[in-house]
């Protein structure tokens, strides 16, 4: 990026201006955050708030360049070489000082110590690293990743991988042997015992992955509006790793609408969100995700005007999302990666960014964003034209009216055997909260002719759109169950609310 340009980026994980040479205290803490991370530039001679170029006397330049070298090597350590360059505008002269990612991680203030003088950047701030975060960069160092560490006080005869197992099977066909196990390093030899990996355990079901990992899941919610005061549906998803991926997905695709669109002479159906950047979006998070990181779960939170998802760990610094047509490739679990590779559940290296960005260019209507939130990863797919209901009580009142309308209702029929009353409309809305058969409804109302009861209740509450049909293509199914859709919820909410 020309310098140009880059005077007029925010400030944040690897920017920050400052309109003079900062104390050495600031100085040092950025330095090494930037070594620790993802390197940076920090300017000199350029205020951030307003953004101006103040510029730096003509006969302090050199010198400055001179005491930003010396400060930097005085108090930082390991050894961190500053690129440092200047550079004029409008006849304003600033620096810029260019910091690379280090390799001999952690870095530190020499006056501090690794333990309290480690910083790492967080957004466009400087954050103190605590022992959680130096380990993770000691391990950078040596080129280990947390997933591959061995789990030393834990038996292995405790911890199951059965359900695993026969997932591995289904999808690869192969055997998932002891063998296999070692190839793929889920387990590792030490002094002549074998030992579980944090990847073993993840791809458990066992009480010990929840005992280590309580953290390592996923936790999916539908709101009501545009924020998270109300919950219309929420889901926990805690099961081992390979399978919390599609249960997410599959709790997706249940609270986003699917409709249909003209093409040529064709027609064809759609979700409202393309689903496929979704999926891949969720499938990242699980592989990519940082399992060190205690206390932070994956989320997946749907409402009316969006789909997030939010995901423990900061980006990897080799990965820019403003470049997803790079075929871009990072692996921060190094066990974990390779088994979802084989299971077919990620795609070649590289793939994920790209998959999402050519399905995004169907999807016009959506925008996507992306933000690091300290130390968290978040994804959004904005619907840009949205417009929040004026009344949704009238909506849903609405609903109401044309429900007891289709049921034949009046004012003397309330309660009687020729229509629904409210209650009983509650009643079978509230057994459809999740997919029932309909001899379970017919028992909960207490009725025996099921004709008449598919053709009296159930029809017309399908043709207001207020039930959905879990197998639409087969009505008549033994398996067919029913359940609310969204309009449907909406009215149980407004009659709970009233009743």
């Amino acid at each position: 990026m020309k310098i140009a340009e880059l005077i007029h980026q925010p400030e944040g994980r690897r920017v920050e201006f400052k309109s003079s040479l900062p104390t050495v205290s600031d100085l040092a803490k950025t330095i090494v955050a930037f070594a620790n991370d993802a390197g940076g530039d920090l300017f000199i001679g350029i205020k951030n708030e307003p953004r101006e170029i103040t510029g730096i006397a003509e006969d302090y330049v050199m010198a400055l360049e001179e005491q930003i070298s010396n400060l930097i090597h005085d108090h930082c350590y390991p050894v961190i070489v500053p690129d440092i360059s200047f550079h004029g505008i409008d006849g304003k002269r600033f620096v810029k000082v260019q910091i690379y990612r280090g390799s001999n991680l952690p870095y530190y203030l020499k006056s501090k110590g690794k333990l309290s003088g480690t910083f790492i950047r967080v957004g466009s701030s400087n954050r103190l690293a605590d022992a959680e975060i130096i380990a993770a960069l000691e391990r950078q160092r040596r080129n280990i990743s947390f997933d591959s560490e061995m789990v030393h006080d834990k038996a292995l005869s405790d911890i199951s991988l059965d359900s695993f197992q026969i997932f591995f099977q289904e999808k690869t066909g192969e055997a998932l042997t002891d063998n296999t196990i070692r190839k793929l390093e889920l387990l590792k030899d030490f002094q002549g015992s074998a030992l579980p990996t944090n990847a073993y355990v993840l791809f458990s079901d066992s009480p010990v992955k929840q005992e280590l990992f309580p953290y390592a899941k996923i936790e999916c919610a539908r709101f009501k509006g545009s924020s998270s005061h109300e919950f219309i549906d929420q889901k926990t998803v805690a099961d081992n790793i390979a399978v919390q991926a599609e249960s997410a997905y599959n709790f997706v695709l249940r609270h986003i609408n699917k409709g249909a669109t003209v093409r040529g002479v064709y027609t064809e159906s759609r979700w409202e969100y393309p689903v496929i950047a979704i999926r891949e979006a969720i499938r990242n998070a699980v592989v990519h995700r940082d399992y060190s990181l205690a206390g932070k779960d994956i989320k997946v939170a749907i409402y009316d005007d969006m789909l997030e998802i939010t995901n423990p760990g900061t980006l990897l610094p080799s990965i820019d999302f403003n470049e997803m047509d790079a075929r871009q490739s990072d692996i921060r679990n190094k066990v974990i990666a390779p088994v979802f590779k084989k299971l077919g559940i990620i795609d070649q290296w590289g793939n994920g960014l790209k998959l999402i960005a050519d399905e995004l260019k169907e999807y016009p209507e959506i925008e996507f964003k992306w933000f690091e939130r300290g130390l968290q990863f978040q994804v959004q797919f904005i619907k840009k034209d949205y417009q929040p209901d004026g009344d949704v009580a009238m909506t849903v009142e609405s609903a109401w009216d044309e429900a007891k309308t289709k049921l034949g209702l009046s004012r003397d029929q309330v309660g009687t055997k020729s229509g629904l009353s409210q209650l009983q409309v509650e009643m079978v809305l509230s057994a459809c909260e999740k997919s029932v058969m309909i001899h379970e409804l017919m028992t909960i109302m207490g009725l025996k002719n099921r004709s008449k009861f598919r053709e009296k209740y159930i029809t017309p509450l399908l043709e207001e759109d207020i039930l959905a049909m879990t197998i639409p293509g087969k009505p008549t199914s033994s398996r067919q169950q029913y359940s609310l859709t969204e309009k449907g919820k909406r009215l149980l909410a407004d009659i709970r609310k009233k009743s």
